[in-house]
């Protein structure tokens, strides 16, 4: 017989109430005195908050995470195991505390009722090791560098400072998380500066794809600029930009937007090229117009104007990468080509999804 599914909760909220009504009684029973973090954080859509009743077929229930020392790690993480699998719950709220043991044709947790022991989803994870995983052997340093703040991807520093904290004893994780909110200001000012490089490096190409004739080749030139400049509205607003699945969802929250994204929209719906280049001018001037009100350089007029000699209408986006990268005083960042952190350089999830993998 089946059961129908429980109401949905959010995925956070569940994962407070396994925290709260389940998993703290036990570790004071069981282990008092013992100094832990209790959170969720890192992957899942319910940590940057997306998560809907269609998640709940994959890597989504009651979920935790424990942070511990390397050395109550060492000492108690098998003990700590155990007891969840023997005195957990069956449920929370109805949800399984159970999931199912991965194969070849289900290599992905999906919860499912047990009678006996459960396998549960209670990480107990080490915290500077866990940082290093997901961000790179900088994550972990009082002031990461600015070579090691450009090699963290920000779908990874999104899951890291996202997501909830319900205890925290020894204080390492918040501690992290507070280090890593957003960029130091002279590595937001290098980011900038490479994002409206981006944008300037084939904003001509809309009309110049157009003039031969490839309406595709014009038409897929500005679904590019269209991301590009979502992108760099998540930077002039300091939030991170998560990866494709996830980046309109978290750029419809962003305060401010509703006009920019009607633009972008009629960019992408756009079949000819004037009413494709007349909303993305659109989309320029509002991007112009917030980077001046940062206040970050002097101001750099908004206006569209002539690619040169030719007629296609564009902001010269790279006025502003120059305004930028003249107020880098960081050497470590002055002398950097264009290119940016590892977000500008490249999309492959495969790579941004394992930092410091080797590229080759």
């Amino acid at each position: 017989m089946t059961h129908p599914a429980p109401d949905f909760l959010p995925g956070l909220e569940l994962s407070r109430l396994l925290y709260e009504e389940a998993v703290r009684p036990l570790l004071d029973e069981a282990h008092p005195g013992l100094r832990y973090a209790a959170a969720r954080v890192g992957t899942g859509s319910e940590v940057l908050g997306f998560d809907t009743p269609r998640s709940a077929d994959h890597e989504w229930g009651p979920r935790l995470q424990l942070f511990l020392t390397p050395e109550d790690a060492a000492r108690h993480t098998t003990a700590l195991h155990a007891l969840l699998r023997e005195r957990l719950p069956k449920e929370v709220r109805g949800w399984p505390t159970h999931f199912r043991p991965a194969t070849a044709d289900g290599p992905i947790g999906h919860m499912t009722p047990t009678e006996g022991p459960v396998d549960h989803r209670v990480d107990i994870l080490e915290t500077d090791r866990w940082l290093t995983g997901q961000l790179g052997p900088g994550a972990t340093a009082e002031e990461p560098s600015a070579a090691d703040w450009l090699a963290m991807p920000q779908q990874r520093l999104a899951e890291v400072t996202g997501g909830a904290v319900f205890h925290d004893g020894p204080g390492a994780l918040t501690a992290a998380r507070r280090r890593l909110t957003w960029y130091p200001d002279q590595v937001w000012r290098y980011l900038l500066a490479c994002q409206w490089q981006r944008v300037s490096q084939e904003e001509a190409f809309v009309g110049r794809c157009a003039e031969v004739g490839d309406e595709l080749g014009s038409a897929v030139t500005a679904a590019r600029l269209v991301r590009d400049l979502m992108r760099l509205t998540f930077l002039l607003e300091r939030r991170y930009a998560p990866y494709g699945k996830w980046l309109g969802s978290a750029f419809a929250r962003l305060p401010g937007t509703e006009a920019l994204a009607a633009s972008l929209r009629a960019a992408l719906a756009a079949t000819t090229y004037p009413d494709r280049e007349r909303h993305l001018g659109d989309a320029y001037r509002h991007l112009a117009t917030r980077q001046n009100a940062t206040g970050l350089t002097d101001p750099v007029d908004p206006a569209l104007r002539p690619y040169h000699d030719r007629p296609y209408q564009v902001l010269h986006a790279e006025r502003f990468t120059h305004a930028l990268t003249a107020t880098l005083t960081d050497p470590a960042l002055r002398d950097l080509p264009l290119t940016g952190g590892i977000d500008q350089q490249t999309d492959n999830t495969d790579l941004l999804t394992r930092p410091g993998a080797p590229t080759f």
